[in-house]
């Protein structure tokens, strides 16, 4: 949990801000953390929790941005060094994903709700690829195939190597990997079974859905849906733009605000394995992933 901005312990925070150190001869031979702390005031364990956290960038003088997490590096003249602080980000205790299936050459894990798909530059611990790098102790690359909003909880495949996340990528672009959501939306849309055909950012975007549950006391509908197309918070938004926003969503609709968070889960996938050819079906509600010959 975050620390609320108007609690004691938040007072004490510095407020968030950004430090841009260009390396000089003169700064050669201090470390990454020492300089940092000079430069901005800050106590050496402070920046180095931050620098672990992946709020610390490096620009070598021939290009190259990555993120810097060695206290006691050594810098070379004409390195750029960054710094994004957000004291209050840094505090943050994120939820922890599960992995579901590990295939080598990816893996799928349930993403909890309230964790990023990847880092900001004001750090990386509260992302799932940070908690999927450290899960296999920094010995596989973590590339995202697709991401799902913070806000929203479910199913996520990683790559782990370029060759894996080329494959897996064209199978979402041909849209063959198929992606189910469950949703809980306000009111009881009609007709209960159809397809939400509204452009978003002048682009298509497809919607289908199947109403599986109404609740009249609460006047809420449980949704099974999946998407043609990708666009940006597209199920939030087609179900918004009907009158049917989903519950809990923090950006849109009128009225269906709650105190437990939106209430939108990727529950189900369904592709054949690039590398295998064997059909792999992982669904929350099985709690349990089937690989079939």
């Amino acid at each position: 949990m975050s620390i609320s901005d108007n609690s004691p312990e938040a007072a004490h925070l510095p407020a968030a801000f950004t430090l841009r150190i260009i390396i000089t001869p003169e700064d050669v031979g201090t470390t990454a953390c020492d300089l940092i702390a000079a430069r901005a005031g800050l106590a050496k364990s402070r920046v180095k929790d931050a620098m672990c956290k992946g709020a610390v960038w490096l620009t070598g003088k021939r290009g190259g941005r990555k993120r810097l997490r060695k206290a006691t590096a050594q810098l070379v003249s004409g390195d750029i060094l960054e710094l994004s602080y957000d004291p209050r980000l840094l505090a943050v205790k994120p939820p922890v994903a599960q992995c579901l299936h590990d295939a080598h050459h990816y893996s799928v894990w349930l993403k909890p709700a309230g964790l990023l798909a990847q880092g900001t530059d004001y750090g990386d611990h509260c992302s799932l690829v940070r908690q999927v790098e450290v899960h296999f102790r920094l010995k596989r690359p973590v590339l995202p195939v697709h991401r799902l909003d913070r806000e929203v909880a479910g199913l996520m495949i990683l790559a782990h190597s370029k060759t894996a996340a080329a494959k897996l990528s064209q199978l979402m672009q041909d849209n063959v990997i198929e992606k189910q959501y469950r949703v809980t939306v306000l009111g009881h849309p009609s007709p209960e079974q159809g397809i939400i055909e509204l452009p978003l950012d002048r682009k298509p975007a497809i919607t289908c859905y199947t109403v599986t549950a109404y609740d009249s006391a609460s006047n809420t509908s449980v949704v099974e849906v999946t998407l043609k197309t990708g666009r940006l918070h597209q199920i939030r938004r087609h179900f918004a733009m009907l009158g049917h926003p989903v519950l809990g969503d923090p950006k849109y609709g009128v009225g269906n605000k709650n105190s437990t968070g939106m209430e939108l889960v990727a529950h189900r996938l369904a592709f054949r394995c690039p590398f295998t050819r064997k059909e792999v079906h992982i669904s929350l509600d099985e709690q349990e992933s089937k690989i079939i010959s």
